[in-house]
């Protein structure tokens, strides 16, 4: 993320927010980044109820509800740990509460603290699994589903020797 530290504070959460947007992979979920906090801690989700998004019974498509919370927390994280870290999903639920059929939002939040725990266990063991909890709530905050989201975080030198260990190398 190097090119977003040349870039001014104040345009940072803009230009993460139109990356978001602009990607296809993730314009193809139905919803769209509306907010993200200049301190890059909060990364804020919104979800249509529209053509794009209604499943067949009339509410929002399960896996656009999945998808819209897929990104967030990995990219927060790899901007407050920075390069000498590996961050990945690692997996994933959902529950369903009641059915969307009104946009819906998701605030993504990595406080500055978190990373800083992150960072210190991470000085005493090579790699650490975190579990975020997003909720996709309706304008008048009532919870339409939760979805959990387990993130691996591995200093970068440990995921490299790891991803190697496995490897036999032959002579020709």
């Amino acid at each position: 993320m190097t090119w977003l530290s040349k870039c001014p504070k104040a345009w940072r959460g803009h230009v993460v927010r139109f990356g978001f947007n602009l990607h296809p992979a993730y314009r193809r979920t139905g919803g769209r980044v509306e907010y993200v906090s200049p301190d890059l801690t909060t990364i804020r989700v919104r979800l249509p109820f529209n053509r794009g998004t209604r499943n067949l019974v009339g509410s929002i498509f399960g896996g656009s509800l999945f998808a819209v919370t897929d990104g967030p927390h990995p990219t927060l994280l790899l901007m407050g740990l920075g390069r000498e870290y590996v961050v990945w999903d690692k997996a994933a639920s959902i529950q369903y509460k009641k059915p969307g059929r009104s946009t819906l939002y998701a605030d993504c939040i990595v406080s500055a603290e978190e990373i800083a725990e992150i960072k210190d266990i991470l000085t005493r063991q090579p790699e650490v699994d975190r579990t975020y909890r997003v909720e996709l709530k309706d304008r008048s905050g009532v919870v339409h589903s939760v979805v959990e989201r387990t993130v691996y975080i591995a200093n970068k030198n440990h995921y490299k020797q790891k991803g190697n260990s496995g490897r036999t190398v032959t002579d020709s």
